[in-house]
């Protein structure tokens, strides 16, 4: 989901808008937040806050949200605002920060009703952060779980079902990262570890797009460490579940050339 998809969502929050000043003219001479204490109604604050994040300066809204809670604690609009600074650290790509205000609002409100979003949020943070296979997925991994908590938590909320469509992408993703491996092994002539990765993507990953590769790359190494019969299985799981892809032709004709009799 786009960040101007899910902004409605959080903006929101604030349907109820306070009248007041519109700006404050914060901002350093780099266009970064100025943090410097000045006590301000919450009126005026969260008035300010909403306009810096409309028109884009999300760093600047985020700074002002905070301030909002530290400055008027336990104001209504601190719960509020503490999500909402979630939300603009989220659009200005800061996400560990944007994570962490997530994670302080859930802490203290942890029965809230925008408590799915919350969770939805961080879940997006680590999402947005996915690096290519050829990287750590430590990240992915985070993802992963973060979104399948949100689908745990809240089964039924709009934010559980876009966590399904982006968790399916996800499998796929660290299926892509061990057939990655797999092939690295392969090229090396390494077909134990090979297969090993193979495995995983056929055992754990077996609903993704690699799975057909996967089966076929099974095939080839068992064949290469001198298990036709297991080749054989790999090759007739392929046929069974993919009879129309590539990857069963060239399993089927790498079988008949190397071990017809398997």
């Amino acid at each position: 989901m786009q960040k101007k998809l899910i902004a409605p969502l959080a903006l929101g929050l604030s349907a109820m808008l306070l009248s007041g000043c519109s700006s404050l003219g914060l901002g350093g001479s780099k266009g970064g937040p100025d943090t410097r204490y000045v006590a301000r109604d919450v009126n005026t604050l969260y008035s300010a806050a909403k306009a810096k994040l409309d028109s884009g300066q999300y760093q600047v809204a985020a700074a002002l949200f905070d301030e909002v809670e530290r400055q008027h604690p336990y104001s209504p609009w601190a719960r509020r605002a503490q999500l909402m600074s979630a939300f603009s650290y989220y659009m200005a790509q800061k996400y560990n920060d944007s994570i962490s205000s997530a994670r302080r609002f859930l802490s203290i409100h942890p029965g809230n009703k925008d408590a799915p979003y919350a969770y939805y949020l961080i879940s997006l943070c680590y999402y947005e952060q996915i690096s290519d296979v050829t990287r750590d997925q430590k990240i992915t991994q985070q993802a992963l779980a973060s979104l399948g908590e949100v689908q745990r938590r809240y089964p039924n909320t709009r934010y559980a079902a876009d966590a399904g469509l982006k968790i399916d992408l996800v499998r796929d993703h660290l299926a892509g990262k061990e057939m990655e491996i797999g092939r690295f092994y392969q090229r090396r002539a390494l077909w134990l570890a090979a297969s090993l990765r193979f495995r995983e993507v056929v055992d754990k990953f077996d609903t993704t797009t690699h799975a057909p590769e996967a089966l076929y790359r099974l095939t080839e190494s068992y064949l290469a460490m001198g298990v036709p019969e297991e080749a054989r299985k790999s090759a007739a799981v392929l046929g069974a579940n993919y009879p129309g892809s590539k990857w069963y032709q060239r399993a089927y004709d790498l079988m008949q050339k190397h071990a017809p009799g398997a």
